[in-house]
């Protein structure tokens, strides 16, 4: 087993993933619906059970554990400055889970040329992002979600954290 060089941004988006399915999954289905290469899923999977956010038979990801990085480490480990003021997918607070919550002129998405929307540009945790949350609603609801902690307002961070509890069925953490 290689050593564990610390966890990479896409790892979040596989767990999140994996979490957003309902049904058994296997690493082929991850790879293609993230687009993110098998290998990579492997190795993705390697290092979040060595961080024991997943569990030995990389079957079941460890909620609470997963819920408290985020909570707590996110934000240190995967920070994000807004950017230029690009085309985009609405995100974080800007997003449609958290949009009704607060009324912001500031909008956040992620650049792409099939957004609708203009605001400053929030660097996804991986490059095929967008892509992967365009089937996947959840996935979706829960990288704005994690958005909204990594650009670190903390009424909105709150918000984002009681709502990923509530999509993660957390009753405690």
């Amino acid at each position: 087993m290689k050593a564990h060089s610390g966890m990479r941004p896409h790892d979040l988006v596989v767990l999140l993933k994996i979490l957003s399915l309902e049904d058994g999954w296997l690493n082929k289905d991850l790879a293609q619906s993230l687009e993110i290469s098998p290998s990579e899923i492997s190795e993705s999977l390697n290092r979040s059970m060595i961080a024991k956010l997943i569990s030995p038979d990389k079957k079941k990801v460890f909620k609470n554990a997963l819920f408290s990085f985020i909570a707590h480490g996110l934000s240190y480990v995967f920070p994000v400055e807004p950017g230029p003021i690009v085309r985009g997918i609405p995100t974080a607070h800007s997003a449609p889970i958290l949009k009704n919550h607060f009324v912001s002129n500031d909008v956040y998405v992620w650049p792409s040329q099939k957004g609708t929307a203009k605001g400053q540009a929030i660097t996804p945790l991986y490059p095929n992002q967008v892509s992967a949350v365009q089937n996947d609603e959840k996935l979706y609801d829960m990288l704005a979600l994690v958005d909204t902690i990594r650009v670190g307002r903390v009424r909105e961070s709150d918000k984002a954290l009681e709502l990923l509890k509530s999509l993660f069925d957390l009753e405690h953490a």
